[in-house]
């Protein structure tokens, strides 16, 4: 029996699986890196170690350290929750050796499904659908029918899978995703595969004892991603019907069965009307997992922990009910670039599941996946189930980083989503993201006349998507008015801004937006004016608007959305100016290659540096033809956000 368990992890998966722990009167133990000192995980277990001396990004890829902290806290168990050496055979096998009990499936398991071409054989044996497989050194690459999938071998997650139109890319891509993958699962090989657009990515969770009992829990949807990265799961799939969820979960079980599988694990299939082609097996539990848990009513980790325990399924799987759909919450700002830094606020309301693995307070490190947290609802309609989601994702309050909180409310609300209309290509062919970092907001007016963000309530706005901008900018421009007064020291009972005699309106003005608040634009009325919520009334309708100040940033939420507001000083400070046609850091991250040399022709889109960042390549590209006219970095170089990388000399100096 387990009376001890480590979770080799961090953030959400390693909180969610300590849930579990607590409610069966197991002992927690978490393992952590010097950025993760104070994170969340590392408070609420029982017991936990510093994994020390090793780099930030490779701190949970430690076997050795992670070994020391068992035997330091006389774990008895180690589950190793998703990502990092969740599917790695030597560290099982390792855990085993060592005396513990793995909460996983067998060495032999993970070895068979890590390399994805043996995996292909092995399902191909089984009678399991699968795509054929192409050598990436081909010599007759130039003669495959195109686009081409290529993807890594020994893992997932997006890492080290790009999509090829032209075989002239190919070589190139290849090279790329040798480099990603062997930096974010230590094994470089790449296969390449046709790439089956249009379809649909549907995975069937699988459950299985060390008694020959095999469940399949249904299957879920997990269509629309970015950059090959899952964005949005929902069980059960809209677009499948029930003669082929019966093929896809016989399939599913039968792969489990051919490699003597035990444990939790998914097994995730690419369909197309009635083709249905294995992508890969995943030997873990998956992020997605809480959908299939509120529909089959199911702790998936506490049957990890009975199985591991050597105790029995029961033989009738239990029955599906209503529908559960999971969004993914991340640090990532319109072009799904990671963002760093202090999350000033998390507050998530509604009849919806949280699994996070930040509060407000916490530090968003540039080492680790941008994932916040996963948000899910359930209802006994999908309906029903996006209602929920959606009301709570508008409702959040979350500060001081930019999230894809406005994609997600997008993807939701989109016509097609609604109707189940979905495949992977589905953020190719629909732009939700809405303007991009840069582009200035066309929300601005003059002063004394009036700005373009007071439209009416509930109008559309360029503020982050909010749906009210102009009042929310009004609510902010009142709120900031009501603290000046209350931090005044003397004739605190005056209104903010007063005069004896009034020269010309007061005006409140933002980076984003500026907006008179006196005279009120007309059919608005203060109800209410706080530092931290103020109550308008518009045309009869009235909003309440909670206010948090930061240094140099307001929030203002509200029922009618979010925006996140720059005031701009009356004194501004100087501000460093950077040489027309710099190339800056988007991100924090090390300098992977330079692609070019001072001199050098570019033209637009070509790639000039590739930095590293939270285990993926980012390539910085000219924005126009033109010479490099400096570089200022070099391999290996760490750079913060905003940092000078080249100088681009646009036209033909």
């Amino acid at each position: 029996m387990i009376t001890r368990l480590l979770v080799a992890n961090r953030g959400e998966i390693a909180r969610r699986v300590f849930r579990t722990c607590r409610s069966l009167g197991i002992e927690t133990v978490a393992v952590f890196s010097d950025p993760d000192a104070d994170a969340p995980h590392v408070a609420e277990a029982d017991h936990a170690v510093r994994l020390s001396g090793a780099k930030p990004a490779e701190t949970y890829l430690d076997i050795d350290r992670i070994l020391d902290a068992c035997r330091m806290t006389r774990a008895d168990a180690v589950h190793p929750g998703y990502g990092f050496l969740s599917e790695n055979a030597d560290f099982a096998r390792a855990v085993l050796e060592a005396g513990l009990v793995w909460v996983g499936p067998a060495p032999s398991a993970i070895a068979a499904m890590g390399s994805k071409i043996e995996a292909k054989r092995l399902m191909a044996e089984a009678g399991v659908p699968v795509l054929p497989s192409l050598a990436a050194d081909s010599p007759e690459s130039s003669a495959w029918e195109y686009p081409v999938l290529v993807k890594a071998s020994a893992g997932g997650g997006g890492r080290g899978m790009r999509v090829v139109r032209d075989a002239g890319e190919l070589a190139r891509e290849v090279a790329s995703a040798e480099r990603e993958s062997l930096a974010a699962f230590g094994d470089g090989t790449v296969f390449v595969e046709p790439l089956l657009e249009g379809a649909r990515h549907v995975e069937v969770q699988v459950l299985a004892d060390q008694h020959g009992t095999v469940w399949a829990l249904g299957e879920r949807e997990c269509s629309v991603q970015r950059r090959h990265q899952k964005v949005v799961e929902e069980c059960p799939s809209p677009g499948i019907g029930q003669e082929m969820r019966e093929r896809l979960q016989d399939a599913a079980v039968r792969a489990a069965r051919k490699i003597g599988y035990v444990g939790a694990g998914t097994v995730e299939f690419l369909v197309k009307g009635d083709r249905v082609a294995f992508l890969e097996m995943n030997t873990r539990l998956q992020v997605e997992h809480p959908v299939t848990e509120l529909v089959y009513g199911v702790d998936l980790v506490r049957l990890q922990l009975e199985v591991a325990e050597g105790r029995a399924l029961p033989g009738r799987v239990p029955e599906p009910s209503g529908h559960a759909v999971e969004v993914r919450l991340y640090a990532e700002d319109g072009r799904y670039l990671p963002q760093t830094g202090v999350l000033r606020l998390f507050e998530v309301p509604g009849e919806v599941r949280v699994d996070a693995g930040v509060e407000s307070g916490s530090v968003v490190s540039p080492y680790y996946d941008a994932m916040l947290a996963k948000i899910i609802a359930y209802g006994e309609t999908r309906a029903e189930a996006l209602r929920k989601l959606v009301t709570s994702l508008r409702r959040a309050r979350l500060h001081g980083l930019t999230t894809n909180r406005d994609l997600l409310l997008g993807i939701l609300t989109h016509r097609e989503f609604q109707l189940g209309e979905t495949h992977t290509g589905f953020l190719d062919q629909h732009d939700l993201n809405g303007a991009r970092p840069g582009e200035p907001p066309a929300v601005s007016g003059g002063v004394g006349e009036p700005s373009a963000v007071e439209g009416a309530a509930g109008e559309p706005s360029a503020l982050g998507g909010e749906r009210g901008g102009g009042l929310s900018v009004l609510a902010a421009a009142l709120a900031e008015a009501a603290a000046s007064r209350a931090d005044a020291r003397v004739l605190r009972s005056l209104p903010g801004g007063w005069r004896n005699v009034r020269s010309q309106p007061r005006l409140a003005r933002y980076e984003e937006a500026e907006v008179v608040y006196q005279p009120l634009p007309a059919g608005v009325a203060v109800i209410r004016a706080e530092p931290s919520r103020v109550v308008l009334e518009r045309d009869g309708v009235r909003h309440t608007f909670e206010i948090a100040h930061y240094e140099r940033k307001i929030c203002v939420d509200s029922p009618l959305g979010s925006v996140e507001l720059t005031p701009v000083p009356r004194l501004p400070e100087p501000v460093e100016h950077v040489a027309p046609g710099s190339l800056l850091a988007p991100m924090p991250g090390s300098v992977l290659r330079v692609e070019v040399q001072q001199g050098d022709r570019v033209a637009k889109g070509q790639a000039v540096v590739v930095l590293e960042a939270m285990k993926m390549e980012h390539q910085i590209t000219a924005p126009a033809d033109g010479v490099v006219s400096a570089v200022h970095v070099e391999k290996g170089r760490q750079v913060e956000a905003g940092a000078v990388l080249a100088i681009i000399q646009e036209g033909n100096p």
